[in-house]
């Protein structure tokens, strides 16, 4: 039978025998479709970390110096307590890594603390993140006012009790007003708007809008509790290279001024954009383990059930193959005409895996913060996967009626 005419029956035996069809293309559909959603998503969150979340989120060519780490996998509650015993990073401590710096080394104080402001505007509101900064923070995490200013060098040096704004902050909390020049309180301390940021976007879910950042030595050092330790010191180079030299200066001064002896570990932690990819990337291969476990599973059951359903074609179809021998059909072309078939009914499953791996993809996107990005490779490889399990699962039924004796299939009823 021509390879043409093999498909073509095989596309009738799916029109005419829907319920059995249905079955045998699910377990393929099935796990091609979790196969296409999972490495969408995960090829999404990769491409997000690798390319927005470290520069937006960590800053590029940056560090931040902090007393343990706030990206890390889950650790056991030994490590948690010893990380609680560290002591805290202190403004001397800030001041003595500047003092340590090469030149041409930007370097910033941050401390945070989450707050809900109040306005005589709106009656409440989501938290926001409140931070206490010195003023190269600003060019450090590249933000950009879009209305109003900065605090100036005076205001900072002075503790002026002004502060710039997120985008999200400001229509939360000023609705239907301008913001600059009008203030709002947190734990009853006024503050005045200067500057409203650039929009940033979100991070996995978390808005960089909801922000409000005032100078260091402001009121807000009391509202962050930065008298008594800070959340950081960031620092940024111009080139990998300095930016590697930094952090050696940075490791020197903190043990020095925390008096760590030799083969002590350090008792404080740095955080860059290459901690985030080493991080994602220990998460992705269990994410990855994770996620082909149940399109496996589907595609082990597509081949069962495609191998059981050819199997019950092969004794259906009993007396046409003994036809088709007597009338000069070789062994092979019965053996080519199965396993057509059966590839067919796979390859037609997995394409309607696709079809439903990209909608899984594209609905999990809009409905939460993970990112999904279909690659044109898992495309293919689903497709060919699944006339894979086709091929497999059709090797033994087609095996099985080429051997059929033509004689004794004539005689069947």
């Amino acid at each position: 039978m021509p390879f043409l005419e093999a498909v073509t029956l095989a596309l009738q035996t799916l029109r005419v025998q829907k319920l059995k069809s249905f079955f045998t293309l699910l377990g393929v559909t099935i796990g091609v479709m979790f196969l296409i959603a999972v490495v969408s998503i995960v090829n999404g969150m990769a491409r997000y970390v690798e390319q927005d979340f470290a520069g937006k989120f960590l800053g590029v060519n940056t560090f931040n110096l902090r007393r343990f780490p706030d990206i890390n996998n889950e650790v056991d509650d030994a490590t948690w307590k010893a990380w609680q015993r560290r002591p805290p990073i202190t403004e001397e401590d800030a001041l003595a890594v500047r003092a340590s710096l090469p030149g041409g080394t930007r370097w910033a104080i941050q401390d945070v603390r989450w707050v809900t402001p109040l306005t005589r505007y709106a009656r409440g509101g989501p938290q926001v993140i409140a931070q206490a900064v010195t003023p190269e923070y600003f060019a450090i995490k590249d933000l950009v006012v879009t209305r109003g200013r900065v605090f100036t060098e005076q205001e900072a040096q002075y503790g002026a009790a002004v502060a710039v704004i997120g985008e999200e902050v400001a229509s939360l909390y000023f609705p239907g007003v301008d913001p600059l020049g009008r203030e709002f309180t947190i734990d009853h301390v006024p503050f005045t708007v200067v500057g409203v940021l650039e929009k940033q976007g979100t991070v996995f879910g978390f808005s960089l809008d909801r922000q409000i950042v005032a100078p260091f030595y402001s009121p807000m050092r009391r509202i962050t509790h930065s008298r008594v330790n800070l959340y950081g010191v960031v620092v940024q180079a111009t080139t990998d290279a300095e930016l590697a030299n930094a952090r050696e200066v940075v490791r020197e001064t903190m043990r020095r001024r925390h008096k760590l002896r030799p083969g002590v570990p350090d008792d404080f932690a740095f955080e860059s954009s290459e901690t985030a990819l080493q991080e994602w990337l220990s998460i992705k291969k269990y994410l990855v383990l994770a996620g082909t476990l149940l399109p496996a599973i589907g595609l082990v059951v597509g081949a069962i059930v495609i191998m059981n359903i050819m199997l019950v074609a092969v004794v259906e179809r009993t007396r046409e193959i003994g036809v088709r021998k007597s009338l000069g059909a070789r062994r092979r072309d019965i053996l080519g005409q199965f396993l057509v078939e059966s590839t067919t009914l796979s390859v037609v499953g997995a394409a309607l895996g696709v079809l439903l791996g990209v909608a899984l993809a594209q609905a999990v996107k809009a409905a939460t913060p993970l990112p999904a990005a279909v690659a044109p490779w898992s495309v293919l490889a689903a497709v060919a996967l699944g006339a894979g399990v086709g091929i497999v699962a059709g090797v033994y039924p087609a095996s099985r009626a080429a051997r059929l004796d033509p004689i004794a299939a004539l005689r069947q009823e």
